[in-house]
């Protein structure tokens, strides 16, 4: 199948060629026809399989008919779980609609309100959003829905997770019953399910077999760990290796992230943390940075695991293995991008046993061991989790958490501030205020 016989407007046609794209994935092929025929639309499909385009290419379809409602609010509102995400989204209708005369607005957590104020002041055809900004600018009557013709859920098994339910119920009750509605997460059971049925009306249901990406490219590394202090020691020995260009370190708390980022900095490494407690300036300016080379090691929470596309990334450095097995993709996949090599290290205790297991099972590959002389951990976990001590003793998992009793992840008793004289923290300004409410 081409583009071609999906129907499209020429402009949208013109625009996909201009970007080199010549066949639909299989998402595209299947759910484009559906949408432009005015279903609504539950689809299960991966990160990685083009997803973007299979909602943003029949949205913007829609958008070359002039609206019979006259109003400046949007015609198709997109909410995604995280602002990283929100600006691919963004991005993407942008290229795709560069032919049409479409004003694409992408609003934020973290985005100065004033800023946000203007531009949805201007007549706007799409919206981005996250569901926590979005409601505030609902709650002030800032947002006019009378013209809303599609409300997308991207992700929307990610935003239950993050404790958006309620706000996406809310968004969704604003617009008119009159939408057509798609919804894209990587299942369609359970609470998505019963979100869908409150939501959807008679939807078409397509589900492309989820084809896990074997990341051939992306050589994958296990090391098990003793405690913190070896967790830690295994890090600086990694950050030496003369291969590695650029890193992501990945925390599984916002607290670790800055902390973490925070001793390497201190020891001499050119790091910065990346998370969602940080305001939009500073994330945006944190990656910028690292796109130009200023940045060695960025250390993140899952936040940075989609959307986030830095060519020079070498490494990706789990410190703490992520809570949901495809996460773990989504964070490997940071490297070895635009076929190039990359290297994806995790470190275990025996306490992730379970974690690494569902990680296995679920990207279906087996993550080798490896050792570094004089790194060795001083037992190897057993399958299922139970220990086996190198020395005969069922030693317990010792590392104390980090910043505990005033030590820093290393171990060493932390500076104040954790800087020296004259030095500045690697995020300075990063922080946003927060008041409670995730904004993604």
């Amino acid at each position: 199948m081409s583009f071609e016989s999906l129907n499209l407007n020429p402009s949208i046609l013109k625009a996909i060629i201009e970007s080199g794209y010549t066949e639909p994935t299989p998402i595209q092929s299947a759910a484009i026809p559906e949408v432009i025929a005015g279903h609504d639309l539950m689809a299960s499909a991966q990160t990685g399989t083009g997803k973007t385009a299979a909602f943003m290419l029949p949205a913007l379809h829609k958008l070359a008919t002039p609206s019979a409602v006259k109003s400046r609010g949007p015609r198709v509102l997109v909410l995604t779980p995280t602002r990283e995400l929100a600006n691919q989204v963004n991005e993407a209708a942008r290229k795709y609609g560069k032919n049409l005369r479409v004003n694409t607005v992408c609003i934020l957590g973290g985005m100065p309100y004033p800023l946000q104020n203007k531009l949805l002041s201007q007549p706007v055809d799409i919206l981005v959003a996250t569901p926590g900004r979005l409601i505030d600018h609902l709650e002030r009557g800032r947002i006019d829905f009378s013209r809303l013709e599609m409300l997308i859920l991207d992700e929307a098994d990610r935003m239950l997770d993050m404790g958006f339910i309620d706000d996406v119920e809310k968004i969704a009750a604003a617009t008119p019953a009159s939408r057509q509605t798609l919804l894209f997460s990587a299942t369609l059971e359970g609470v998505i399910g019963k979100l869908a049925a409150r939501l959807l009306k008679d939807p078409k249901r397509i589900q492309i077999a989820a084809q896990q990406a074997r990341h051939e490219n992306i050589e994958q590394r296990l090391h098990f760990v003793d405690d913190m202090a070896h967790k830690s020691r295994l890090l600086q020995h990694l950050l030496t290796d003369v291969d590695l260009k650029q890193a992501i370190v990945f925390t599984s708390t916002k607290r670790d992230a800055d902390m973490l980022a925070e001793d390497l900095f201190a020891q001499g490494h050119s790091s910065a943390a990346l998370h969602g407690d940080m305001n939009q300036g500073a994330r945006t300016r944190t990656l910028t940075k690292m796109r130009r080379g200023g940045i060695r090691v960025l250390v993140a929470t899952d936040v940075a695991a989609r959307g986030l596309d830095v060519p020079g990334i070498s490494h990706v450095i789990n410190f703490d293995l992520p809570k949901f097995a495809e996460d773990y993709v989504h964070r490997i996949g940071r490297t070895g991008r635009a076929g190039a090599s990359g290297i994806a290290v995790s470190f275990a205790s025996h306490k992730d046993m379970q974690h690494l297991q569902r990680i296995e099972r679920f990207t279906g590959q087996t993550i080798a061991p490896h050792t570094i002389a004089g790194f060795e951990p001083k037992r190897v976990p057993r399958a299922g989790g139970a220990p086996r001590s190198g020395a005969g003793q069922d030693r317990k998992f010792a590392g104390k958490p980090a910043g505990a009793g005033g030590r820093s992840f290393t171990g060493q008793p932390r500076r104040e501030g954790g800087f020296g004289s004259g030095e500045k923290r690697p995020n300075a300004g990063g922080f946003g205020h927060h008041n409670g409410r995730r904004h993604g």
